[in-house]
């Protein structure tokens, strides 16, 4: 009597599917809620530079008012990548990756569960960032709190995102933390926290118009001087964000199983 083998399962596609996105996202939830350290610094440290920032600055607390906005998103931007290169390196480096590729699990399933875990935390990050900052630390801005902790949110988001994409380039945790000058710091540099980026060289200010820490600043900028949501804040907000699924969708594509 013939025995008939037991059904491969279905091979992965490239359309997401929710059911296995949100189940792989839990899981890494609770992973992660095994590692405090780690939720310690995408938490915790953004809070941590803004209270050291306000002191810095106590005897000239305009000074404060001025770069705390802009600053609000991009220390959470600066966290999430470095913690989420790092962690996201760690599941590959131990199998952890190729483990879960070879059920029915799309990379793009991967790169969104990954997102929407550390999401979640971002989340949690930036509404504390923002709150500290606002009602703890003074920060003065004229628009509303809840637009400054929406560009906050993106920021960390674009984080996110540019840490999962990056970790795929990555062989091991300190060639991650290698990406952080070629990746960040040139952002930061030309993003106009130091100087407006009209008054840089025009070849400087037309790079600085393609990366998106540029619009991130902006966008808090327009929090901090306006009343009301402007049609620029709008633009930024926009080009935050569609960076961030940009990114990931590259993320996605460039994912590797397992480290060489």
């Amino acid at each position: 009597m013939a025995t008939t083998s037991p059904a491969a399962p279905p091979a992965p596609t490239g359309a997401l599917h929710p059911a296995r996105t949100l189940a792989t996202a839990a899981r890494v939830l609770r992973q992660l809620r095994h590692d405090p350290r780690t939720i310690a610094m995408m938490v915790l440290i953004p809070c941590v530079m803004l209270f050291l920032l306000r002191y810095v600055f106590d005897g000239s607390p305009r000074v404060f008012d001025n770069i705390g906005a802009s600053l609000l998103g991009i220390f959470p931007l600066i966290t999430m990548f470095l913690v989420t290169s790092i962690a996201t390196l760690r599941e590959r480096t131990s199998g952890t990756l190729e483990r879960l590729l070879a059920m029915p699990l799309g990379k793009a399933d991967l790169i969104a569960s990954y997102a929407l875990a550390f999401g979640a935390l971002a989340i949690v990050q930036s509404a504390l960032a923002t709150g500290l900052a606002l009602w703890f630390l003074g920060l003065d801005v004229t628009g509303s709190p809840w637009l400054l902790l929406l560009v906050a949110l993106l920021d960390a988001l674009l984080g996110t995102a540019l840490g999962l994409f990056v970790s795929a380039f990555a062989a091991s945790e300190f060639q991650a933390v290698q990406f952080m000058p070629a990746v960040i710091f040139p952002q930061l540099l030309l993003c106009g926290l130091f100087t407006p980026r009209a008054n840089m060289h025009p070849a400087l200010e037309a790079l600085s118009d393609v990366l998106p820490m540029s619009y991130a600043v902006d966008g808090m900028n327009e929090v901090l001087h306006h009343t009301d949501m402007t049609a620029t804040f709008v633009r930024d907000a926009l080009v935050v964000a569609g960076c961030a699924l940009l990114v990931l969708t590259l993320g996605a594509a460039t994912l590797r199983r397992r480290t060489a």
